[in-house]
């Protein structure tokens, strides 16, 4: 470490910290096809006199991560994680006539990965508690693990209209619901979402590539090497609004904007066909 960082405090001393521990983690990458897209009440009647639809944009509204203990393989947990997509859609319902509507699709998948196991019990303080409150008014936690899903906005691969079928043909495209919309997710929509609506004759479908990193923590106490303060070498800049083209005059021309990554710098994969295997060096 260098010394001129460090101030007057101590140096090198060995300080314990409370942080999460990664036990395990691992990243996928996803393809959802025909998941069927709930939409409004406007956007169905849309959809039953539309000729051709497109995805706008498609971006995640919310999640729900269920973690349950796997029998019998104690320290494994099968996390199921299911992802709220808002869909933007442009449907063609005459030449020269767009309508724009909006959905929600919904997708889920499970992994298995190791937690670890906690026979204790957690508890921590209240700091909004006051004198008159209960001293034993403490928040307890989980012994399971805390999980953690990194999911950037997926990539909306097709959409489209399919004839409604009868929910005892097994297509899951048909027969999906709506009830356990979070209240945040529902309240991003500007109407409300039909749960179902037996009258109506066509479904929209959307296939969705979802990019994914999934990882398993739990809190753990370590002794690390570090200062006891710092003091930064950098002084604040300010900027003078009366000549404010010299500050950027002194900024760095951002080449790498202008210059995307050749073939060669990502990983050698070709674009995916939509008719073929995906690339296997991929996964590597």
């Amino acid at each position: 470490m260098n010394e001129k960082f460090l101030g007057q405090g101590k140096r090198d001393s060995g300080v314990c910290i409370n942080v999460n521990r990664i036990l395990d983690s691992c990243r996928d990458k996803d393809c959802f096809e025909d998941v069927k897209v709930f939409l409004t009440e406007y956007g169905q009647e849309v959809v039953e006199r539309a000729g051709s639809v497109r995805v706008k944009s498609a971006k995640i509204a919310g999640s729900k991560i269920m973690v349950d203990p796997i029998q019998f393989n104690r320290g494994f947990y099968q996390i199921t994680v299911r992802m709220f997509t808002r869909l933007a859609i442009e449907c063609c319902v005459q030449v020269g006539k767009v309508h724009e509507i909006e959905g929600i699709a919904i997708t889920e998948k499970k992994v298995v990965l190791y937690g670890s196991e906690g026979n204790v019990r957690v508890f921590k303080s209240d700091t909004t508690s006051d004198f008159c409150t209960d001293a034993e008014n403490y928040e307890e936690g989980s012994n399971q693990p805390t999980v953690v899903v990194e999911c950037v906005d997926p990539v909306a691969l097709s959409v489209k209209i399919k004839e409604r079928c009868r929910c005892h043909d097994n297509n899951r495209c048909c027969c999906g619901n709506i009830e356990e919309l979070p209240e945040h997710v529902a309240a991003q929509m500007e109407d409300q979402i039909l749960e179902y609506a037996q009258h109506h004759q066509k479904n929209l479908v959307v296939t969705l590539g979802f990019f994914s990193v999934i990882r398993v923590e739990r809190p753990g106490q370590f002794i690390i090497h570090a200062a006891e303060y710092s003091v930064p070498e950098k002084q604040c800049r300010v900027i003078d609004e009366q000549d404010a083209c010299s500050v950027f005059d002194k900024m760095a021309f951002p080449f790498a904007e202008f210059a995307p990554p050749a073939l060669g710098g990502l990983g050698g994969c070709a674009p995916i066909p939509s008719h073929g295997p995906i690339c296997g060096d991929c996964k590597k």
